[in-house]
């Protein structure tokens, strides 16, 4: 063995030992010394290969993404594009099950990567998107490229809701089902968004009130100035949680951001951890009240419309604390952090529970899968800078979510 290909070898080992630990216990929870000792070696040892451990995750993501890039040199360009995108498509998937990891770290610990990193990895995923796009466009000429990047930007949210749950199915029948949800959204007639059936949110440009800010139009507060404040600080905290992670944000950076010194933070919350179970609870509160108001029917498939409503409503109204909620609760003591798993999976199991109810054809499991991916739609699109300014918006979420839950095939 040469020494390139031992040296290569061990990247790819400390890669994925370190991958193995990020995912476990968060990108702050894990030190150099931490990845050298799972790994065998010592910490100085590992700092010939990496010189930090932000270039660490680089690594694991961009190794992901190579997979990506690999999948698609396969493909023969003499093909019909029609082919080529279902080619792709299917490649992709079988990347994102193989891959979970590395697409759950991009999700939960991109943000830590250092700028030059960070754009590198963008830089990929960008190259990927577009050629995703263009390929679409040559299936698809009747669509706009604006249409053809939100209908990739949603596939790859199918893509990705594989590291938000811990389901999982034999291999050939996962690959298989994520690739079905993914085509259907890359199916979905753009003109039909314009006279969906069923009840659609409003269709207004998005607001950049007090709701980008994870408060949103639902809050609690009351007119008095000592609420009003602690909801600016709630508003802020969410903010920065969901831009900078909740252990790279102080309690002093979310003073600043409302106006108000460090000290008198601790007159509205006990702690920065105080703030992130606020705003989560918040959240498991409104999405529970609307899951108790609009399941109380016997029509499986309205009810799941009006949730599928109710949810792109209060994820477009609460862009940063639906991210904070999504993803940033493991940071809780460890009964908050159980109180709210289980308020999460009792919000899903409602989903899943009608679902079956409309399409029993599916087994449990798939039927869960296919819910996470039209929550992650959702989910991921309203934070996605790229296509939150479009006009229309609420209604295409509406519109691919459920495509999602409707899939010929899943």
């Amino acid at each position: 063995m040469t020494r390139t290909t031992h040296a290569g070898d061990r990247k790819k080992q400390l890669g994925d030992v370190a991958a193995n630990l990020f995912l476990e216990h968060g990108y702050h929870g894990v030190g150099v010394n931490d990845i050298a000792g799972a790994a065998g070696i010592s910490g100085p040892a590992l700092y010939r290969h990496f010189p930090s451990k932000q270039a660490l995750l680089a690594h694991v993501l961009l190794s992901g993404l190579g997979h990506v890039h690999a999948a698609a040199e396969t493909l023969d360009a003499d093909l019909p594009a029609a082919r080529r995108l279902s080619g792709f498509t299917r490649s992709l998937a079988e990347v994102a099950v193989e891959q979970r990891g590395a697409s759950a770290l991009w999700r939960w610990e991109g943000r830590h990567l250092t700028e030059d990193d960070h754009d590198g990895v963008l830089g990929s995923a960008n190259t990927i998107m577009t050629r995703w796009s263009k390929t679409v466009l040559e299936a698809r000429p009747e669509l706009s490229g604006a249409d053809a990047d939100l209908l990739c930007w949603a596939a790859m949210s199918v893509f990705g809701s594989v590291a938000v749950h811990r389901t999982t199915l034999p291999k050939r029948r996962f690959v298989q089902l994520v690739g079905n949800l993914a085509e259907a959204t890359l199916a979905v007639s753009m003109p039909a968004v314009m006279a969906a059936d069923g009840p659609l949110p409003a269709d207004t440009t998005p607001s950049h009130g007090t709701a980008s800010h994870g408060v949103g139009s639902h809050g609690t507060g009351s007119n008095g100035s000592g609420s009003s404040k602690r909801e600016e600080l709630l508003g802020a905290a969410t903010t920065l949680f969901r831009k900078h992670g909740f252990r790279a944000v102080s309690v002093e950076e979310i003073g600043h951001a409302a106006g108000l010194a460090a000290p008198s933070v601790y007159r509205h919350f006990a702690s920065k951890a105080d703030m992130l179970l606020a705003a989560c609870r918040r959240m498991a509160d409104r999405l529970a009240a609307d899951a108790a108001a609009l399941t109380d029917t016997d029509d499986p498939a309205s009810t799941l419309d009006r949730l599928i409503v109710s949810y792109v409503d209060t994820a477009a109204d609460n862009r940063d604390l639906i991210g904070v909620y999504s993803t940033d609760t493991h940071h809780l003591p460890p009964d908050e952090c159980a109180e709210l798993g289980r308020l999460q999976r009792e919000y899903v199991a409602r989903w899943v529970a009608l679902a079956g109810q409309i399409r029993p054809d599916r087994d449990e499991k798939a039927t869960r899968v296919t819910v996470h991916a039209a929550l992650t739609i959702v989910n991921d699109l309203v934070r996605t800078g790229k296509t939150w300014q479009r006009a229309r918006l609420r209604t295409e979420l509406v519109t691919l979510a459920r495509a999602v839950l409707n899939a010929e095939g899943a």
